[in-house]
């Protein structure tokens, strides 16, 4: 009878321990796909952008799906995201711009929530085809609504500028921004490439600038300094990949713009993007520096995201990145394009790390399920 009932114990023991370890494995798979996602997300964004408030959930902003402003989505977990819908207006009768709203990054300062963004001026008395300028728009919440706060451009450089970024660093702000292509002819070797070969005139080319500005976003400090332009040169190792967009008889213009930047140790890494961002050559690359403004010296392992479809794949037209950390883990958003989506711009995330020996590495772009670490 002692034998049967310690016989009867172990039996149930085994019994729980195998229960036990079915929950425990359904438990696991469950969370797995809980934290897996699989690109492109289901959110047609054109530059986007994410922040992880102190809300701890993530708000992903970006170009495209209301006019004149902007939306956004959330996710508690960067799988599922959820539209919330407008989040500012622009083109108001007493706004200072009017059309064209790109590029919103927003910013957590102070539990408000800052929103800078590029739109054409209203002022315009030479009626220029392309009169961006950058504003900022403040909100009590990440979901807004914004509301300017100033009835005017942050400042005007005297050409039209793109992509507004933000650096933050010992009571200082850095602005980066792009100049555009806009009435910028520059001459180059690939400029008197394509005019030999009798494809263009001229080449236009965007430029990007830092310069400090003030906390309260009224104005700049000082003068823009150049930071990153194409290449010059044929020969310079950036120029094959930075002059697609001319070399491919797309358009004669070469951008560097969409640029976002960050520090790790004691590097300042600037990611940009090259070649036109409606075109399938668009790409991202990064230059490093010593100090916020430069100067910037470009990798040499460039572009470092870019179309995969000589390679099998089915994505083009990979650019305007951002990064953000997750969980200690670096991660890259950017749009792209595939053959199911067409001409609409699609949000990625991948991951991204710098080496030990200071070489940054984006694992993308992918389009099979991974994981968030």
């Amino acid at each position: 009878m002692k034998y049967q009932i310690i016989a009867l114990s172990l039996l149930m023991c085994l019994i729980s321990f195998s229960c036990a370890n079915k929950n425990k494995k359904e438990s696991s798979t469950e969370s797995s796909e809980e934290v897996t996602y699989q690109n492109p997300l289901p959110v047609a964004f054109g530059d986007p952008y994410i922040l992880k408030a102190s809300d701890s959930k993530f708000y992903m902003y970006g170009t495209g799906g209301v006019e004149n402003g902007f939306q956004a989505s959330v996710s508690s977990d960067l799988v599922q995201w959820e539209n919330i819908g407008r989040i500012y207006q622009g083109n108001t009768e007493d706004s200072w711009c009017v059309a064209n709203f790109w590029a919103p990054e927003v910013y957590e300062i102070d539990g408000k929530f800052y929103i800078l963004y590029s739109a054409d001026w209203r002022e315009n008395p030479t009626n220029e085809l392309e009169n961006f300028r950058i504003g900022v728009a403040v909100s009590d919440k990440p979901t807004g609504p914004f509301k300017d706060l100033i009835d005017r451009p942050i400042f005007d450089p005297g050409y039209p500028i793109i992509d507004a970024n933000l650096y933050f660093e010992n009571g200082k702000v850095y602005l980066y921004y792009s100049r555009c292509c806009y009435k910028h002819p520059v001459e180059s070797e690939i400029a008197d490439w394509a005019k030999e070969k009798g494809w263009y005139d001229e080449i236009e080319e965007s430029w990007i600038y830092g310069v400090e500005i003030k906390p309260d976003f009224s104005d700049i400090i000082g003068e823009p300094k150049l930071l990153l332009r194409p290449p010059v040169k044929m020969d310079d190792k950036q120029a094959e990949w930075e002059s697609r967009s001319v070399t491919s008889h797309e358009i004669n213009r070469r951008w560097t713009e969409g640029s976002f930047l960050f520090k790790e140790g004691d590097t300042y890494y600037m990611m940009y993007s090259a070649n036109y961002f409606m075109g399938k050559n668009y790409a991202v690359g990064y230059a490093t520096a010593k100090d916020p403004l430069g100067p910037f010296t470009k990798a040499d392992n460039n572009p470092v995201l870019q179309k995969n479809i000589e390679e099998g794949g089915i994505v083009t037209g990979t650019g305007h990145n951002m990064m953000f950390k997750h969980n200690g883990q670096m991660y890259t958003v950017y749009h792209g394009r595939t053959e199911a989506t067409g001409e609409e711009r699609v949000v990625f995330i991948d991951k991204m790390e710098i080496l030990p020996d200071g070489k940054l590495i984006i694992h993308g772009p992918t389009t099979t399920p991974q994981n968030i670490d």
